[in-house]
């Protein structure tokens, strides 16, 4: 797995002098909240990236089945995307929406090349179990903040990112 970037994003909440938010959770229980959130929103964006990258760019005897399978996976991740900054919203913070800022903030590795087709399958299955790593930690960090919401989203997308995962994984054997 690759090392969590040191630089840190700057978590910014909503409004600096509002009343407070009172869903249960302390203002440092959501601050936290927040910053795992923006980690898993950045990482989700990464894999989502890769794989529209290779919709459009894969070739071969297989593209037709490949081409859909990327399709219907970065669709879902798109989802996912919204749902995630949706929540760093709901806890009382900003999403971030840059690029740089989920360059800095990402564990996911770019593919340095233009891989042939098996090997986008591949990557794309190493990227989603690391997601899946990402997420498992992140559900296990967010219960214990008392943060159930946001465990349980992290639960959801465990389970999205195996099923793609796996259905990657099969196309090699």
């Amino acid at each position: 797995m690759a090392a969590k970037k040191t630089t840190k994003a700057t978590i910014t909440p909503v409004r600096r002098n509002e009343p407070g938010i009172d869903i249960g959770l302390s203002d440092a229980a959501r601050k936290k909240a927040a910053a795992i959130l923006t980690g898993v929103l950045a990482d989700t964006f990464a894999v989502y990236l890769k794989t529209h990258n290779y919709h459009w760019n894969v070739t071969g005897p297989d593209f037709p089945q490949l081409h859909a399978l990327f399709d219907a996976q970065y669709n879902e991740l798109h989802d996912a995307i919204d749902g995630i900054a949706e929540r760093i919203r709901a806890v009382g913070y900003k999403a971030p929406g840059s690029l740089a800022a989920f360059a800095k903030l990402t564990s996911i590795k770019e593919s340095d090349s233009e891989p042939a087709a098996d090997e986008m399958v591949r990557n794309l299955q190493l990227a989603n179990e690391e997601l899946v790593r990402i997420l498992r930690k992140a559900e296990t960090e967010l219960g214990e903040l008392g943060d159930i919401s946001s465990a349980d989203l992290m639960v959801q997308r465990t389970t999205a990112s195996e099923k793609h995962a796996w259905m990657l994984r099969s196309i090699n054997g």
